[in-house]
């Protein structure tokens, strides 16, 4: 099994990306294996942090969005932005953490005011 080699961050050399990088040039790994690491060491004995890279050269571009997929993404969205209490679009991603929007988790707050 052949190791990865490793860079120190900010020291990659050109024809290599990260996930992002490869997104900000409208590109995706496209299948290919991880081909390299970066590091940024920590104090402390932390472990270092970890960055995967992947060869420019081998990526593919990014899938266009079909019309199917845009429906998938808004249907999606419109079933977080809904209230399983009340059952109204709350207008914004209902938080995990409450489970309902924010009127159906604190209705003495909503009536004082």
């Amino acid at each position: 099994m052949a190791t990865l080699p490793v860079f120190r961050w900010h020291l990659a050399p050109d024809g290599y990306a990260t996930r992002r990088q490869l997104r900000a040039r409208n590109l995706r790994p496209g299948g290919q294996d991880v081909a390299a690491q970066l590091e940024r060491p920590r104090k402390r004995g932390w472990p270092p942090l970890v960055a995967y890279l992947y060869r420019i050269d081998l990526a593919r571009p990014v899938r266009p969005m079909t019309p199917g997929r845009w429906r998938a993404h808004a249907a999606m969205m419109r079933a977080r932005r809904t209230c399983p209490e009340c059952r109204r679009d709350a207008g914004y991603v209902i938080p995990t953490a409450l489970g309902t929007c924010v009127t159906c988790a604190y209705p003495d707050e909503q009536r004082a005011a």
